[in-house]
């Protein structure tokens, strides 16, 4: 297939793009517009490959978009990209009305112009994969609740309420229009190249540098943890072999409190590169602070927790591993564990992410006194 992967210099969908070209016969296209967490350097492992071209587009722009459509001649569609930070949303709310609900409806009515040209045959092949997140449910009170694909949604957030429009956006298209679609929601990702404004790799690099580690509230909020690579595999599995018209919900297993993964992280670093013998920088920021500098936990600082914060997200994925086969590969253990060695042996991808944009975000959500 000719597949038109749009955020595909993201965290997700760059390990989408990876897996295509790394692991099937299938042509990529990459379409991203390169905001602050689009890092091509993410790429570089398949760039050269004759199978994968990039385009620098906004999927605002329909003339642009157009374009693209009537150069690659996609097979299928895999839409990734999105706004995706939470806290960012709350301060910001615009652009992800802008990305996620009118750049989804503007790739909608692109696909649908494009698909409604094309032979019986290629018509009846064509899929509309839209990228969702397990947040359009809202939250979880209790501690064995999940969420299937039938659960009623309840966004929170600007975030999810935005990713929810564009999932009743697709959804009309496909009963209004017929375009043949398909929803995936997901629970929280991790793993390799994620931008370090996210819980997991912020922990990691301010860890590393004696920083604080800041935890909303008192950490207790629970998470359905999953690993990047799992997830694009699964992606890929139901673009291939899902039903059209249909949902899966792709979770990892793996339910934490977000305080029990920072002191794993913790746990993890004080093994790794511990701080009494190799890490003497960070140590020597944490006695600047009157700490003792021996382990990472030292560092954890309990910060004022965000409005409207979800409490629980758990996701039950039978359908998806009933009717498609898929499960993760990793266990949380296995996969964090590969996420702390990547960034211990790529500091030079990090260096180059850490933009000044970064920075002024960070100062303003947490303060420069936190970080």
């Amino acid at each position: 297939m000719r597949i038109l992967v749009t955020g595909g210099a993201g965290f997700i969908g760059s390990a989408v793009v990876r897996h295509i070209v790394n692991h099937t016969e299938h042509s990529v296209c990459n379409v991203d517009k390169l905001t602050y967490a689009g890092n091509l350097e993410s790429l570089a492992s398949v760039s050269d490959n004759e199978r994968y071209c990039f385009h620098r587009v906004d999927i605002c722009d329909r003339a642009a978009l157009d374009a693209v459509f009537l150069e690659f001649r996609p097979d299928a569609i895999m839409h990734l990209a999105a706004e995706s930070h939470v806290d960012r949303s709350i301060e910001g709310p615009a652009a992800f009305i802008e990305t996620n609900i009118v750049g989804t409806y503007t790739l909608l009515e692109v696909a649908r112009g494009y698909w409604s040209q094309l032979n019986d045959s290629a018509k009846d092949a064509f899929r509309f994969h839209h990228v969702s997140t397990d947040e359009v449910y809202g939250d979880l009170h209790g501690i064995t609740d999940l969420f299937t694909e039938t659960t009623p949604y309840a966004p929170s957030s600007p975030y999810s309420a935005s990713k929810a429009s564009s999932d009743h956006l697709v959804r009309a298209w496909a009963r209004t229009y017929g375009l043949p679609t398909l929803i995936t929601n997901c629970s929280n990702n991790y793993g390799p190249y994620h931008f370090p404004e996210k819980l997991i790799p912020l922990i990691i690099l301010n860890a590393l540098r004696g920083k604080a580690l800041p935890v909303y509230g008192k950490g207790d909020q629970v998470r359905d943890w999953l690993y990047v690579e799992d997830h694009a595999r699964a992606l890929c599995n139901v673009l291939v072999s899902g039903k059209v018209g249909e949902t899966y919900n792709i979770g990892g297993h793996n339910e934490k409190k977000n305080i029990d993964v920072v002191k794993k992280l913790c746990s993890i670093l004080d093994e790794l590169r511990p701080l009494d013998t190799v890490n003497l920088d960070a140590r020597a920021v944490m006695r600047e602070s009157g700490l003792d500098g021996k382990n990472y936990r030292e560092l954890i600082s309990h910060v004022k927790d965000r409005p409207g914060h979800d409490q629980r997200y758990a996701i039950d994925a039978t359908k998806i591993e009933r009717e498609l086969g898929w499960t993760p590969d990793e266990t949380f253990e296995s996969g964090i564990r590969k996420t702390v060695q990547w960034y211990l042996d790529n500091p030079s991808w990090v260096a180059r992410v850490e933009s000044g944009e970064y920075q002024s975000w960070l100062n303003k959500q947490y303060g420069k006194g936190t970080l």
